[in-house]
């Protein structure tokens, strides 16, 4: 119980969070902006490429950001979910999509549809909660059924919500299996199909819904300033503030980065907070980098990218996974005649990390042509999708991740590909702690792992171990076990 009781310093962590965003927001920009700039950000039919920051400043974009956080942790506590280290990567994906696309009018009709679905399949809301703000990542269709087409009415918008949150929990849950944990927006790759669906049908009725281009530039010295702090402060806390002696942290950080990040990869309920703390911290600041390192912005939908970096840094990414990733986007940028600071290859940059787990589980040279991969093709996958899908980067991934690991499986590690058959919900229902003790990283856990589907928190166990057969002896990576229960217990 003294576990699960300090998963709930969770819901005060994010409330500090969101109002802190609102807080900056307010010091940012003039007050008097703010409220117009709300207003126009719930007015606006939000398909990608739509910068709040750009239409409304970044004090009402930051605001938006800490109501919408606010908004998702309460639904999660009050429905029961628990808390665990999918919490923090919903968190993180609900800030950073509520200053490009989400905001606090159009997820609800979406958030009303999986509670429908609850209701008909007898089941409590807890279940699909998660499930529920995962699936806003098509807010933007609700804002322009009600705002932008030529039959646009707001009972129409309503209509089209609650049918997307009544299927998208179905969805999600068979195309998670067929991607095998190698891409992490697995709610991207189920909202990609749904919106190719329903573009052709919008097409058919007349309506042509089309991606548009609004793009700040001028913050980054400010949002460097601002999110910096606050990377700085995540690690701090992590080595002085969870109650774990700083070298334990460290050493669970350490067995942190030997992961693979293959989904489901609970890192709270495997390392505890002191090592999650500090991994956010990290990869937020390599997602700063890699932005100023090609020349890009900081604004909305950038911020986006590192926020939901560093949300998934509880659940699969560090940066021996994600850093493979970011120099293939890169590369691809250049071998294509772009360069990485045109928009959409800034944000493949940073959300094409959703490949990380092909990077731990391969190796980095796999991880590098994913993301070289991702560079070409997520330029084409929005075209059919017409900018009505947030997390369009998740479909790309998706795509990839259903062709590259077979294909590596079968040809470079001479084994039968195989489908995963574990539960979806399993990955949000859990939040007990893992007993890490047992972790080793040798060939023949590797090859016992690779022959034999695993339960999802035996899954999270295995990613623990790198999976890649370069590695000739066999290597303790957690110590002793009463070593690695001690951040376990601080959790």
């Amino acid at each position: 119980m003294r576990v699960q009781k300090r998963y709930q310093k969770i819901f005060s962590a994010t409330i500090i969070f969101s109002v802190g965003l609102m807080i900056v927001g307010i010091l940012m920009d003039e007050p008097a902006d703010i409220l117009p700039g709300l207003y126009r950000i719930i007015t606006m039919q939000d398909l990608l490429i739509t910068d709040y920051v750009y239409i409304a400043g970044p004090g009402a974009a930051l605001i938006n950001a800490g109501i919408v956080t606010i908004i998702s942790i309460c639904i999660i506590k009050l429905s029961g979910d628990p808390f665990n280290g999918f919490t923090i990567v919903e968190m993180g994906l609900m800030a950073g999509f509520s200053l490009f696309g989400k905001n606090f009018i159009n997820i609800w009709p979406i958030i009303l549809g999986t509670w429908l679905y609850a209701r008909y399949q007898r089941e409590p809301f807890s279940k699909y909660a998660s499930v529920a703000l995962l699936a806003t990542s098509l807010a933007p269709l609700v804002s322009y059924m009600v705002l932008g087409s030529i039959h646009a009415s707001l009972p129409l918008g309503l209509v089209t919500g609650i049918l997307i949150g009544f299927i998208l929990p179905s969805l999600s849950a068979y195309t998670y299996k067929i991607q095998n944990g190698m891409n992490l927006y697995n709610m991207g790759f189920a909202c990609g199909l749904f919106a190719m669906m329903i573009v052709p049908v919008l097409t058919a009725f007349g309506d042509k819904p089309d991606s548009v281009l609004y793009w700040a530039e001028g913050y980054n010295q400010r949002f460097i300033i601002a999110i910096g702090i606050t990377c700085l402060i995540m690690i701090a806390a992590g080595f002085f503030v969870t109650g774990t002696p700083p070298w334990a942290v460290w050493a669970g950080y350490r067995r942190l980065l030997s992961t693979t990040g293959r989904a489901p990869s609970d890192y709270l309920r495997m390392f505890g907070p002191g090592p999650v703390l500090v991994n956010v911290g990290v990869n937020g600041l390599l997602g700063i980098a890699y932005v100023l390192l090609v020349g890009g912005d900081l604004n909305g939908p950038t911020l986006g990218g590192i926020f939901t970096i560093m949300g998934f840094s509880a659940f699969g990414k560090h940066m021996f996974n994600i850093v493979p990733v970011m120099v293939g986007v890169a590369l691809g940028a250049y071998g294509m005649h772009y360069t990485p600071d045109y928009p959409s290859l800034q944000l493949a940059g940073l959300f094409g990390t959703t490949l990380a787990p092909i990077a731990g589980h391969f190796g980095w040279p796999f991880g590098i042509l994913a993301g070289f991969i991702h560079s070409a093709l997520v330029l084409q996958t929005g075209g059919p999708v017409a900018g009505l899908n947030l997390y369009n980067n998740g479909f790309s991934g998706g795509l990839i991740a259903i062709v590259l690991y077979p294909t590596i499986t079968a040809i470079w590690k001479h084994r039968r590909p195989t489908l995963r058959d574990e539960n979806y919900y399993d990955l949000f229902e859990e939040s007990g702690p893992i007993d890490t003790s047992f972790w080793r990283t040798s060939r023949s856990q590797s090859t016992h792992h690779s022959e034999h589907e695993l339960h999802p928190e035996q899954e999270s166990g295995e990613t623990a171990s790198r999976m890649t057969d370069d590695k000739p002896e066999e290597t303790e990576i957690t110590g002793k076990p009463q070593e690695t229960q001690e951040p376990q217990e601080t959790t």
